[in-house]
Parts: structure tokens; C-alpha cells; sequence
């Protein structure tokens, strides 16, 4: 395998990995994580297998078309893979550059979805643009964050370091998430909100100050949802009742909850095989959030326990990525894309086990959904190319 060494990586404007490089180490340019790859390929390949198990029934019957989503989805996935492959080419040190006006262009399209967006479920998170069509900015807006913190805290590294500079930062997330929020995307702002309070305190001295902060964040948006429930009977309130009891409005708000429950129960240890599941008969949007639910009714505890595996070697490998990255700016940016994924596929998981109130939050490679899977590919691209980018502890044998 042909590597190029030294000369040709990305120089560092900052020094943070400095220490971790001494004579006899040597840094150089190789390819891409394949693990990392080949966990990504197995989720999207797996996912347009469950999509189209899962869609085919609602699909042929409120269209006609059986295969009209399982369709879709292989053509975001096919341009996901393209843009995975395309950012894992170029140098990361393209993206820098580009943070601020990602950040502002993330911003303009939030406030798209504010005056002209298009609402479903409760909220409101869509634009309708010139040739893609449907797409959701909020999922822009999570790489658009990541890029923009990791910019910031290279550029002004003493920032993290006071509670003055943590506070700026704080602004610089608060008001994407506030945009997210306002047309009632109040799970998506939870996520990005909690992806800036985790790179923020992973790059500051005052890490575990941080995260008693975003606990008692935490601890906060859960007391206004039970001021909801118990003194009104808004949207949000309504769904932290049915999380409760969801048999107390069983035809209503706790409907799917009920339905993946006993997808969930019906799977077993090996599930009922694939297409065999009877729930997505009844969960409505079976392909979307609640899709492992199905999962787990078709390929028992076991396929769920592979699944789960799976997203845990991706966040292993990331984590070793962003330890092992040249420079701040590709560190962070690594760390926040990690988080990102996993901290979704957490709350996934949860809220289909009814471990936390019921949110629009999907599954990452895995439910249907263009915007989600095409930008998640994306993330993982510019992750696979910060991977090339290692600190190996001897010089390797094919050295020139």
C-alpha cells in the first residue's frame, strides 16, 4: 500500500497531539478506517433491507406501489455513498474555510423553515427547494456545528478555558438550536444542543463543571414537560403522559408506543424472520423512527444485539480517530460527528423501548428518511478522511 509520509499531511495551525509524537513515530497519509467504512456499508445496506420490509404494506396500499420507498431510499443511498467516497478523498482542510459559511447558510435555512416551512407530526421542519425538493436543515445543521466549534476552538484555544469564552460558544449553539426549536423541533434542538455542550467540554478544563451543567439542563426541559402534562394538555405534554401510560390514550398518543412494544415482545431471541413482522401492519410510518422496533419483531434480540454492536465499533473507531487526528480542528470535528451519530441512535433506541417520551428522532442509516442518510453519510466521509491521518509508534516496514 502506497503512503505518503510527513511532507504531504495537513499542517496543524495548532498543536494539541504535539506531545504525542516523538522521533520514532511517524505521521503519514494512508486509507480511509475500513472498519469504519465497512460498518457504515453493512447499516445502509441493512437499512434498505428493513426499509422495504417495512414499507411494502403501507406503500402498496396508500400508493400502489410496494417498492415506492425501498426505491427512494437506494437513491439516497447511492448519493450518499458518492458523497462519503468524494469527502473522504479530499484533504479535511478544505472544510475549515468553509465552517462560518456553513454555520450561516444552516442558519438561513432554519429561518426558511420558520416563515415558509412544511409541517407534519406536530412540527414543522421541512423546505420545499429547486430541484431536491423536500429537505430538512436541521440536519444541516448538525455538521454545520460541528465544523463551526471545531473552527472556533483551534482558532481561539484559551476559549474553552473561561467561563466568559464557554459562554460565547454557549450563544454560537444556543441560537442554531433556538432556530430548530421554534417550529417545534424541540428533540432535533435537544441533540444539537447537547453535540455543542459535548465538544465544548471535551476541549475544556472544566469538563466535569460542563457536564453537571447539561445534566441540569436535562433536568430542566424534563420538568417542563411534566408542567405540560400535569397542568395542560399541549402536543409535548400530551406525548410525556403516553410515556407514563401509554394504555391511558391507547388509540391516540400512545398508540405507537404500544404497537412497538409488542413488536419488540413478539420478536424473541431470533425474531420471525425477514418480512415476517405483523405490527408494521399498525404502527404508522412503520420506516421511519420506529423501524427498529421491526428489527427486533424480525430478527429477534440477537439481530438487535448486532445492530447495537455495530454502532458501538463505529463509535469505538471514531473515538480513536479523533484521538489520533493531526490537529484541533480535525479532533473536534471528529469527536462531533461521533457524538452525533451515537447520541441519535441512543435516543432511537430509547424512545422505541419507551425508555424516554416518544420524539422524531430516527435511526441513523437505518430509517427512511434522504436528508438524514445523505448528510450522516456525508459526516462519515469527512470522518473517513480525517482517518487517513495517523500517529503510529514506529516507522512501518514499506517506509521510503
Amino acid at each position: 500500500m502506497t503512503r505518503t509520509y510527513e511532507g504531504s499531511r495537513p499542517r496543524a495551525r495548532t498543536k494539541p497531539n504535539e506531545t504525542l509524537v516523538s522521533k520514532s513515530e511517524i505521521r503519514y497519509v494512508g486509507s480511509p478506517d475500513i472498519v469504519i467504512f465497512g460498518v457504515v456499508a453493512v447499516l445502509v445496506l441493512f437499512g434498505i433491507i428493513m426499509v422495504g420490509s417495512a414499507s411494502n404494506a403501507m406503500a402498496a396500499t396508500r400508493f400502489g406501489d410496494p417498492h415506492r420507498f425501498v426505491r427512494q431510499n437506494i437513491i439516497w443511498a447511492s448519493i450518499g455513498f458518492v458523497g462519503m467516497w468524494f469527502l473522504a478523498r479530499f484533504s479535511y482542510e478544505l472544510i475549515r474555510p468553509l465552517a462560518l459559511w456553513a454555520y450561516i447558510t444552516s442558519a438561513g435555512l432554519l429561518v426558511a423553515v420558520i416563515v415558509v416551512g412544511i409541517g407534519a407530526g406536530g412540527a414543522t421542519r421541512w423546505v420545499s427547494l429547486p430541484v431536491i425538493g423536500q429537505f430538512q436543515p436541521s440536519e444541516l445543521a448538525r455538521p454545520a456545528l460541528i465544523f463551526m466549534l471545531a473552527y472556533l476552538i483551534e482558532s481561539f484555544p484559551n476559549t474553552t478555558r473561561t467561563w466568559k469564552g464557554i459562554f460565547a460558544l454557549g450563544i454560537i449553539v444556543g441560537f442554531l438550536a433556538g432556530l430548530i426549536a421554534l417550529p417545534g423541533g424541540l428533540s432535533v434542538a435537544i441533540i444539537v444542543t447537547a453535540i455543542g455542550i459535548a465538544m465544548i467540554a471535551v476541549a475544556s478544563p472544566k469538563f466535569w463543571q460542563l457536564v453537571g451543567i447539561g445534566a441540569i439542563g436535562g433536568a430542566i426541559v424534563g420538568g417542563v414537560l411534566w408542567f405540560q402534562y400535569a397542568f395542560g394538555d399541549g402536543w409535548r405534554g400530551g406525548r410525556f403522559g403516553a410515556w407514563l401510560d401509554p394504555w391511558s390514550d391507547h388509540l391516540g398518543r400512545g398508540f405507537q408506543t404500544i404497537q412497538s412494544l409488542y413488536a419488540i415482545a413478539s420478536g424473541g431471541w431470533f425474531g420471525l424472520g425477514l418480512g415476517g413482522s405483523h405490527q408494521s401492519s399498525f404502527i404508522p410510518e412503520p420506516h421511519n423512527d420506529i423501524i427498529f422496533a421491526l428489527v427486533i419483531e424480525e430478527f429477534g434480540f440477537f439481530g438487535a444485539f448486532i445492530i447495537l454492536l455495530l454502532f458501538g465499533v463505529l463509535i469505538w473507531r471514531g473515538i480513536l480517530v479523533a484521538m489520533r487526528a493531526p490537529d484541533t480542528f480535525s479532533s473536534m470535528s471528529a469527536f462531533g460527528i461521533v457524538f452525533a451519530i451515537g447520541i441519535q441512535a441512543i435516543i432511537n433506541v430509547a424512545v422505541v423501548t419507551n425508555s424516554i417520551p416518544n420524539t422524531g428522532v430516527n435511526l441513523p442509516f437505518i430509517s427512511y428518511g434522504g436528508t438524514s442518510l445523505v448528510v450522516s453519510m456525508a459526516m462519515m466521509g469527512v470522518l473517513l478522511n480525517i482517518s487517513r491521518y495517523s500517529v503510529y509508534r514506529k516507522k512501518p516496514r514499506d517506509a521510503t
